[in-house]
C-alpha cells in the first residue's frame, strides 16, 4: 500500500504540468468513526479538485479526523476520481482512490509522554456534488481511510465549494484556459504569526519568517527563507528553509494557491547538544494581489520531526514582487 501511495503522490506532482484547467475548492465538515475501539468524533476537510475531461479528476486535500480518546490524527491526501454528470450537468457523482500521509499525535491513557507518529495510508471516497447557476456548489462526501500502522476510519461530510475560475460549460470544469509562463517572478515577503506544538503542554509562541520566492516555470516555484518558531516550554526553534512548490493563479492572477515541501535546517535549544534532527516542512499558501507589485500572503506550515515536536505555524504577511 505504501508504494501505491507514493505512485499517487507522484501523479499529483506531474498532472499540473499538463494544460491548465480551472479548479474547485471546497470546505466540508461532519463526523468520523473507528472500531478499534468503537469511537466517533468530528471531522473536516479542505479539498482542491481539477477536472481531467468529462469523466476523470484529481484532488489534493487536508483532512482533520478529529480527536479520538488517545489519538489526534490529520493528514494530506491525493486522490484520482472517476465521475459522471447527470441532470443537465447539475449533479456530479464520483468515486476516488488515493494515498494519505498522516500525522497521528498519540496521547497515552496512562499519562505517559505524547508522541508524533507519521505514516502512509490509503483512502477511498464517494461524493455527490450539486452545481448551482453561479460558481457555488454543494457536496456530500464519504471516505474510508486504511491507516496502515495507525487505525482505520470511516467519515461522512457535507459542505460548500466554489469554482475558482468560470468553467467553459455548466457544471464540472473539463478543459482549461491559457496561463502566464510563470506564476511568480521574484517575491520577498515578511511574515508574523503563531506556532502551535502538536503535543499537550505550553506550546504556543509567536512566529516570524522572511521568505524569498522565485518562479521556475509554469506551476513550479522555489523558496528560501528564515524561520523563527518562537520560545515555549516545548521548543525554542529557528533555522533556514528551502522548498519546492506547486502553485497556480486564479481570478485573472489576483489569487494564487500553492503547496510546498522541503528541508528545514533547524536549531532547537530545547534539545540537548548533538540531538538536533533535520525536520521536513510541508506548507500550504495563498496570496492576494493588492496592487501591481504588492500582495498579502497567508501560509500554514507543518513541521514534521522525528523527536515528537511537530508544529503548526500560521503566518500572514505582506510581500513585494519585482
Amino acid at each position: 500500500m505504501r508504494y501505491f501511495a507514493y505512485a499517487v503522490m507522484f501523479l499529483m506532482l506531474a498532472l499540473p504540468c499538463r494544460s491548465a484547467v480551472a479548479g474547485e475548492i471546497s470546505l466540508l465538515g461532519g463526523y468520523g468513526a473507528t472500531n478499534n475501539p468503537v469511537e466517533k468524533t468530528f471531522a473536516w476537510q479542505v479539498q482542491y479538485m481539477e477536472g481531467l475531461g468529462d469523466y476523470f479528476a484529481y484532488s489534493l486535500s487536508y483532512l482533520n479526523q478529529g480527536h479520538f480518546n488517545s489519538h489526534h490524527r490529520d493528514g494530506n491526501a491525493a486522490n484520482l476520481w472517476v465521475r459522471t454528470n447527470l441532470l443537465d450537468r447539475q449533479l456530479s457523482l464520483g468515486a476516488g482512490i488515493g494515498g494519505l500521509f498522516y500525522y497521528d499525535t498519540q496521547i497515552p491513557a496512562n499519562g505517559g509522554p505524547a508522541r508524533d507518529l507519521h505514516g502512509w495510508g490509503t483512502m477511498a471516497n464517494v461524493a455527490a456534488t450539486w452545481y448551482t447557476k453561479s460558481r457555488w456548489f454543494y457536496q456530500v462526501q464519504g471516505y474510508w481511510v486504511r491507516g496502515g500502522e495507525s487505525f482505520d476510519t470511516l467519515s461522512a461530510l457535507a459542505g460548500i465549494g466554489y469554482q475558482l475560475d468560470a468553467p467553459p460549460v455548466k457544471g464540472p470544469d473539463v478543459k482549461g484556459t491559457r496561463l502566464a509562463e510563470r506564476t511568480t517572478g521574484n517575491e520577498l515577503t515578511l511574515f508574523g504569526g503563531e506556532t502551535v506544538v502538536n503535543i499537550p503542554g505550553d506550546g504556543h509562541s509567536q512566529a516570524f519568517a522572511l521568505e524569498y520566492r522565485r518562479g521556475l516555470w509554469r506551476f513550479m516555484e522555489w523558496t528560501a527563507g528564515a524561520l523563527y518558531e518562537g520560545k515555549s516550554s516545548l521548543i525554542e526553534r529557528y533555522g533556514l528553509t528551502t522548498q519546492i512548490w506547486l502553485a497556480k493563479p486564479f481570478l485573472h492572477d489576483r489569487i494564487s494557491l500553492g503547496i510546498g515541501i522541503g528541508p528545514y535546517f533547524a536549531l532547537d535549544r530545547r534539545l540537548k547538544t548533538g540531538q538536533e534532527r533535520l525536520p521536513i516542512i510541508f506548507s500550504t499558501t495563498g496570496s492576494f494581489r493588492i496592487g501591481e507589485d504588492w500582495l498579502i500572503r497567508a501560509t500554514w506550515d507543518r513541521v514534521i520531526t522525528t523527536y515528537d515536536r511537530d508544529t503548526d505555524i500560521f503566518l500572514g504577511g505582506i510581500g513585494y514582487r519585482f
